[in-house]
């Protein structure tokens, strides 16, 4: 079974009972320092290593995360462990939060451009995207500069991807000039 696959399963248990508890707010909270502290190295490589036994990395989760998360959230991490699947707990959590957002209707949108936008400009944009069709009822805009692309922008969101940059546009038009149709070719 692939792991998007598994990932996708656990969280979605996840989501259902917290939805169920109601405590979503306080799960994602949780599962969010639970994976700014599982970029750590030396956590990561801990939960993938074969040779730590669960019992050991239960014992150190423990240590980490008790009395800082809720109940629900301890059970799970102990849960996951107890299955066997702890190498898999941040592709968990990244489904967790992706089925969150889903569930909450939100659209996260990478927007990239040449140089920082003004905040007008940010705002326009963000007009625009509300009143497309496209995206959900909340978005969430992460920008990210990028001097390569000479102008224009790149819009990322939902597995789209809009180039509206100057660099692209280069490239299309450099492709066209490649292929000559007026050559004769023998």
């Amino acid at each position: 079974m692939s792991v998007t696959r598994i990932a996708s399963r656990y969280s979605k248990s996840l989501i259902d009972l917290a939805i169920e508890q109601d405590k979503l707010e306080t799960i994602l909270e949780d599962i969010q320092n639970f994976r700014n502290i599982a970029d750590h190295r030396e956590l990561s490589l801990l939960l993938k290593s074969p040779i730590v036994k669960g019992d050991k990395k239960k014992a150190i989760l423990k240590e980490i995360f008790e009395g800082k998360v809720d109940t629900l959230t301890m059970r799970f991490l102990e849960l996951i462990v107890d299955k066997g699947r702890e190498e898999l707990l941040q592709p968990i959590a990244d489904q967790f939060v992706f089925l969150y957002k889903k569930y909450k209707h939100i659209s996260s949108i990478v927007l990239t451009t040449a140089e920082k936008l003004s905040d007008a400009s940010l705002k326009a944009l963000e007009a625009k995207l509300n009143e497309s069709s496209a995206t959900d009822d909340v978005i969430e805009i992460e920008t990210r500069v990028n001097p390569k692309l000479i102008g224009g922008f790149i819009v990322e969101f939902d597995d789209k991807r809009y180039d509206a940059s100057v660099a692209h546009k280069l490239n299309t038009l450099k492709k066209e000039f490649d292929i000559n149709l007026y050559e004769k070719n023998f």
